[in-house]
């Protein structure tokens, strides 16, 4: 094993070790019930063990926040074991049921994850986002009394093909980012083959193009000793113009190959062959693979020279799989030690039989590694997850005495809101991706301002220019306006859903896009609801009543999502109270942490909390009047409610959701002379009703007969012949399968296609989800009619 003269370098070849036989255990010595690999990225690990040992153990105060590469998960879970925060039952079942977690997740492991990582590049970008929500909440007057922090991302080299990562530099460096470090691993090699020539040239550009500052940490500090002797700026030389798919293949074959090219290449120069042949051949393979990011002296030391807030990007040269035996192979990215290699090295690293799992075992002196990692800064305070008091939510009502579409009714409620002084409109903070005025967002930007840490000007209002938009940019500001990408929207959202935990003040983050759009930020949209991220996205316009913007700006898959996504519940209301109710709630529902009862009336696991999802639309509609019963405000939050009660002889449902009220509830007119006992359906949220149907049938599988869902019970009067015809402005499968239920047969009408110009009169007609449609399905007739998809 190699020696360990300081604390740093114990701690750091106690990782390489614990991480290695983390992944090598749950390969090749835990049961398996089937033959497929369970995997780990030992090689991946390896290269980031020197750079985590420095950051975590030296450099990291409590108040910074990482998010670490992937595929190093086994070095972090290493590190928290060593610490204490891990258990070695866990360890033992890394990528198990239960164990630690493939890649860091802030839901799903035990010890101390800032942030989630997994899809690679969203870790990356939203430690960028995170660093803007802390100044925003610095910039307010909440004394948080908490000091900033630094947000760092470890990024494997292979995550700069992302794009998002592109997208994210470009929103901070509008927002004149600070207090982020983002630490590549830059060992040249990826899952499919090396990385092309000359990148780091590239990357320094594009840092430096966004205002970043750039520190390539190339050489360890015995290529930097060895470069000092006579002949070392030759060696250096050869270093320099080396390419990297040679370099990895040298150090893959080890001591006495690198010995044989270099003195080839160099031939007998003297100074530099004494300074070859002074090593022997473990020396020499030390030295050459002495990289500045393998290198824990070094490391340790480029980060301790950071004296400043700007944005910094370190480009550490690495060795992947450095200090193992699949060091440099190209294959190693998934590859793993086989038995006889795991072996050898552990008779290398010197661990002896049985201590495997021993934290200290190779440790000199574990009284003074125990006293050395008790002080230790960065854990000095334990864990760092933070919390905040709820915010009460006010009333929220809204007048229907018009006709209004959802969309303006949500920014009728923000407005008010925006004129009040409650605790819970201070702490939203809204956000757009260059669509802040065409999803009615206008009104509150208007009196809450947008965010800016210095007070920017508006230059139309000081010249005298007529605007609706009084925008101007300062620290007081509630909204943070976004370039036109998505992804962006989703990793701020997330950032500032999670401020309660991370920074211990709860912000209400709501976010506006075109609803088709959402599903340009799906990846980041999901990462945002698997860190438990809690925010209101509101999709607006939507659907093909969007009719003149064509099939690019019409959503279709839009209710599926919002069904399917883990973590947001999905509303679409057709009405403005509806919006109002579901807000009202929804404000509430986004603080809940799981801490009261569990709700057995919906099945819903409604104390848990969530973020929330509203699709809404532009077509201005006739409102209902005012409602204030019990069963329409429980309804529209739950997901359904009678808007017509069906009759004991029911024949026909016409089941609805979202903006096709007015032509559901008139075919429902049209039909009640010819069918008896019509029922009308107003569906406010199919995810709603789908998640407590299908728990319910779960809590009746495990033994409670008596469980009933919200849907259950609404259809449960109805007549066994009886038919439910449902509509959507949306894909059909979203009210599908209600016929299920009860067992009910089911006509479901909506949008499978790409829609195109038009009126709405017709493309709903095209897609035959207007009146007469729906009334024409009723009566078993198809509507002669040509779709020109």
């Amino acid at each position: 094993m190699p020696s360990a003269h300081t604390p740093l370098k114990t701690i750091e070849q106690r990782l390489l070790w614990l991480s290695h036989w983390m992944i090598h255990n749950a390969n090749h010595i835990r049961p398996k019930e089937d033959g497929i690999k369970v995997g780990g990225h030992q090689a991946s690990s390896a290269s980031m063990v020197s750079i985590m040992t420095a950051l975590y153990f030296q450099t990291l105060r409590p108040e910074d926040r990482v998010a670490v590469k992937p595929h190093a998960s086994p070095v972090f879970h290493a590190m928290q074991y060593l610490m204490g925060n891990q258990t070695r039952e866990k360890m033992e079942n890394f990528r198990g049921f239960g164990g630690v977690q493939s890649y860091p997740s802030r839901t799903k492991d035990i010890d101390d994850v800032d942030f989630s990582t997994g899809s690679v590049g969203l870790g990356v970008a939203v430690t960028s986002f995170a660093s803007i929500v802390q100044d925003y909440i610095e910039a307010k007057s909440w004394d948080s009394g908490r000091k900033m922090g630094r947000m760092v991302a470890l990024v494997g080299d292979a995550e700069l093909d992302e794009g998002n990562i592109y997208e994210a530099l470009q929103e901070g460096w509008k927002n004149g980012l600070r207090n982020c470090w983002w630490i590549i691993d830059y060992n040249r090699q990826s899952l499919d083959g090396v990385v092309r020539e000359g990148l780091f040239k590239r990357v320094e550009q594009i840092f430096d193009a966004f205002g970043w500052d750039v520190v390539r940490i190339k050489y360890g500090a015995l290529q930097r000793a060895a470069f000092a002797e006579p002949g070392g700026e030759k060696l250096r030389a050869w270093i320099d113009n080396c390419p990297n798919q040679l370099y990895s293949a040298l150090t893959f074959m080890g001591g006495a190959v690198w010995r044989k090219r270099l003195m080839d290449a160099l031939g007998d120069q003297g100074d530099v062959t004494a300074l070859i042949e002074k090593r022997d051949d473990d020396e020499l393979a030390e030295l050459m693979e002495n990289l500045g990011g393998n290198c824990v002296e070094t490391m340790a030391e480029t980060f301790a020279a950071i004296d400043h807030d700007r944005p910094v990007c370190f480009l550490a040269y690495t060795i992947k799989g450095w200090g193992t035996p699949i060091a440099g192979h190209k294959d190693n990215h998934g590859g793993l030690m086989n038995k006889t290699q795991m072996a050898d090295w552990q008779t290398h690293m010197g661990v002896p039989e049985g201590q495997e799992w021993d934290r200290f075992a190779t440790v000199d002196d574990p009284d003074a590694l125990r006293q050395f990692l008790d002080n230790v800064v960065f854990f000095a305070d334990g864990a760092r997850r933070f919390d905040d008091d709820k915010l009460v939510v006010p009333a929220i009502e809204i007048s229907t005495d018009r006709e209004l579409s959802t969309q303006m009714a949500f920014g009728k409620i923000l407005d008010d809101l925006s004129k009040g002084d409650s605790t819970l409109a201070a702490r939203i903070v809204t956000t757009s991706p260059d669509v802040t005025g065409t999803t009615n967002l206008g009104p509150w930007v208007n009196r809450r301002k947008l965010f800016a840490r210095e007070t920017q000007e508006d230059t139309f209002k000081a010249e005298n220019i007529p605007s609706t938009a009084k925008w101007e940019f300062t620290p007081e500001g509630q909204h943070i306006e976004l370039g036109i990408a998505e992804m962006n929207l989703f990793l701020l959202l997330a950032a500032a859903g999670l401020s309660h935990s991370l920074f211990g003040k709860r912000l209400i983050p709501i976010g506006t896009v075109y609803d088709p759009f959402v599903s340009r930020g799906l990846d980041a949209l999901n990462y945002a609801c698997y860190q438990d991220a809690r925010f209101m996205i509101v999709g607006t316009p939507s659907g093909v009543t969007l009719a003149p913007e064509g099939g690019a700006h019409q959503s279709i898959a839009a209710p599926l999502i919002g069904m399917s996504q883990d973590g947001l519940a999905a509303f679409e209301p057709a009405f403005a109270d509806e919006l109002a109710v579901i807000m009202e709630w929804a404000f509430d529902y986004l603080q809940r942490d799981g801490s009261n009862d569990p709700d057995e009336r919906t099945w819903l696991r409604e104390e848990t909390g969530g973020s929330v999802y509203l699709r809404l639309s532009t077509n201005p509609i006739s409102q209902p009047g005012k409602r204030v019963d019990d069963d329409f405000r429980r309804g529209a939050i739950d997901g359904a409610y009678w808007l017509r009660k069906p009759g004991p002889n029911c024949e026909i449902v016409i089941a609805y959701q979202g903006v096709v009220a007015p032509e559901a509830i008139a075919a429902a007119g049209r039909i009640a002379g010819s069918r008896r006992d019509v029922g009308v359906l107003a569906v406010t949220s199919a995810d709603r009703l789908n998640a407590g149907w299908t728990a319910a049938r779960r809590a009746r599988a495990g033994g409670n007969e008596n469980a009933q869902s919200h849907i259950e019970t609404l259809l449960k009067d109805l007549p066994r012949e009886c038919s439910i015809l449902t509509v959507i402005d949306g894909h059909p499968a979203t009210l599908s399968w209600l016929g299920s239920v009860r067992g009910h047969r089911t006509i479901p009408l909506g949008v499978e296609h790409f829609g195109q110009t038009g009126t709405i009169q017709d493309l709903y007609s095209h897609f035959g989800i207007d009146a007469a449609s729906i009334v024409a399905a009723v009566n078993g007739l198809t509507p002669g009619r040509t779709l020109d998809y």
